[in-house]
């Protein structure tokens, strides 16, 4: 195992060093892909409603187209017939409408109409005609003003409806617009279509926009010049109706649609279709109705912020981002986590060597200790029972100090533990000889066992011979702090048997014990004096930071 973690490299790793920043930048990177990601899926989305725009507004200009194209066929095949015609009487235009409208429909226009090109001096006999025809109430309106030398009144419209005999008698050469469309008509010969007009049918000059679209009608004989023009076969149209009939409602796919007259004086709307909601993405197209030039504007309908294929590609990539995370966290913690077991493995090593040196140590001392005490009772004994007694009581006392660091885990052990200990034979019955009182002193191990070998060679000496031995002794044993690292302990001995000055002389093992093996042991001299009153002795024992004896710091 030793050699494992030797060849282990236990520097941190790159993505150990930042425990929280891998996962982190993890996240990051994977929610910057999905963001990547949803934001072509966005633009994919937005080119295809784009496209989907463009394509609802080709439709709808190719529908308006068709309805245009096939009014035109029809103003076209009306101004071949009347064209063969001397005159275009009212029951001729009207069995020719009908038959030619068979189905009551007129691609989006109100109708089909005759405007006859009269002259100003003929207006009166043109309205009597008229009239005598069976319009009753027919009159040319305007009035003609100024040089005006002819004028092109409405004498037919079908179909024949109250809201179209309203422009019967009206003449359209009053109002620039027409005005303008019916010389463009005459001049190309094809139908034209007028700008932005409000139709004579809505009664009101602000009514609906609408146009116009005329065919000229030419007399086959005669001069070729304008005196051939006989008058324009018409169609007027309500632009919101005509943009509705062209188109329909399933066909928008929820767009919006604008009919745009742009001529010089700017752009005039002229119908519209609303969209269901207005998402500003707008596609135009220029169209041509009869010659005139239009413009369809289609409005796309509101989407949603994000497609459905964005927000599951954000949740997916969310959660992926977020497992990930996870898995990344739990990956850089296993690996401090190992970094630090390898670590403990290694100090756990390094404290079983320690621990085995510091066990041979203190084996050897014991062992030392034990020697000396044989020794030295056997020098003194004078009868194999008093060598046994008296090796077999200083064994337990260095047996009971071994308890109390074996309790203490070989670390500090107090003071007062080891006095007690000691002297724990000697208070069962016997309290009251006993004063044993001090502050908390922690000791180191060996200072331990030398202060437990002491304290039971005076405490067997007063059990002998001193304040022990009678019912009248008493043991105080005090203890205090001489300084910072050193703490001082007094034995004091009172009542006992008077001491003589021959066994003050006389110096046993237990003298020369605690002078020169304790002594030695603590590093400190020992005052042992047995006075007349009794013994007295005062220990100086080191206190020691533990960093100077443990094997582990902070255990």
């Amino acid at each position: 195992m030793e050699k494992l973690l030797a060849q282990k490299k236990l520097g941190p790793r790159w993505y150990e060093r930042f425990p929280r920043g891998v996962p982190v930048g993890i996240f990051g990177m994977t929610m910057a892909v999905t963001v990547l990601s949803v934001f072509a899926i966005e633009r994919a989305e937005d080119q295809r409603q784009s496209g989907q725009v463009a394509q609802v507004a080709q439709t709808v200009a190719s529908g308006i187209e068709r309805r245009a194209n096939a009014n035109a066929a029809y103003l076209r095949s009306s101004a071949a017939l009347f064209a063969t015609q001397q005159m275009v009487e009212g029951p001729l235009f009207r069995t020719f409408i009908r038959q030619l409208q068979l189905d009551g429909r007129f691609v989006g226009s109100d109708g089909i109409g005759w405007a006859m090109r009269v002259r100003r001096g003929d207006v009166a006999t043109v309205e009597a005609i008229m009239r005598a025809g069976g319009s009753e109430d027919f009159k040319v309106y305007p009035q003609a003003e100024g040089d005006k030398a002819f004028v092109v009144p409405v004498m037919y419209l079908e179909p024949d409806s109250e809201r179209n005999r309203r422009a019967i008698g009206y003449d359209m050469s009053s109002e620039p617009v027409r005005r303008a469309a019916m010389k463009s008509a005459e001049r190309t010969g094809q139908p034209t279509a007028t700008g932005r007009v409000v139709l004579q049918q809505e009664g009101r000059a602000a009514g609906k926009s609408g146009f116009l679209v005329y065919m000229p009608v030419f007399s086959l004989s005669g001069p070729a010049d304008s005196s051939r023009l006989r008058g324009f076969v018409f169609s007027p149209f309500n632009a919101q109706q005509f943009l509705q009939s062209s188109i329909r409602s399933e066909q928008l796919l929820g767009s919006g649609v604008r009919l745009l007259d742009e001529d010089g004086v700017g752009r005039s709307v002229l119908a519209t279709v609303a969209p269901e909601v207005r998402s500003g993405r707008v596609v135009k197209r220029p169209i041509d109705i009869s010659g005139h030039r239009f413009t369809i504007e289609v409005t796309g309908p509101a989407s949603p912020m994000l497609s459905i294929m964005s927000v599951m590609t954000l949740l997916f990539g969310l959660l992926g981002a977020t497992l990930l995370l996870v898995l990344a966290r739990l990956l850089t913690q296993q690996a401090v986590e190992d970094r630090i077991a390898l670590a403990w493995f290694e100090q756990q090593s390094s404290i079983r060597n320690s621990l085995t040196r510091e066990l041979n140590h203190r084996v050897k001392n014991t062992l030392a200790n034990v020697l000396s005490i044989i020794s030295l009772t056997r020098r003194r004994a004078t009868s194999l029972g008093e060598f046994a007694d008296s090796l077999e009581g200083r064994i337990r006392a260095l047996s009971a100090t071994h308890d109390l660091l074996t309790q203490s885990d070989w670390g500090t052990t107090p003071v007062a533990l080891v006095i007690r200990a000691e002297l724990a034979p000697y208070a069962q019955d016997t309290n009251r000889h006993l004063d044993i009182e001090g502050p908390d002193v922690e000791l180191a191990p060996n200072d331990a066992l030398s202060l437990g070998l002491a304290i039971h060679e005076l405490a067997t000496n007063a059990a002998k011979y001193g304040a022990l031995s009678v019912e009248d002794g008493r043991v105080t044993v005090h203890w205090a702090m001489a300084g910072e690292d050193v703490a001082r302990i007094e034995w004091v001995e009172r009542g006992g048997p008077a001491i003589s000055p021959t066994l003050q002389r006389k110096r046993g093992f237990g003298t020369e014990l605690i002078e020169k093996i304790v002594a030695h042991e603590l590093r400190h001299p020992v005052e042992l004096k047995f006075e007349p009153e009794g013994v007295r002795c005062v220990l100086m024992i080191p206190v020691r930071r533990r960093g100077n004896f443990a094997i582990r710091e902070g255990r």
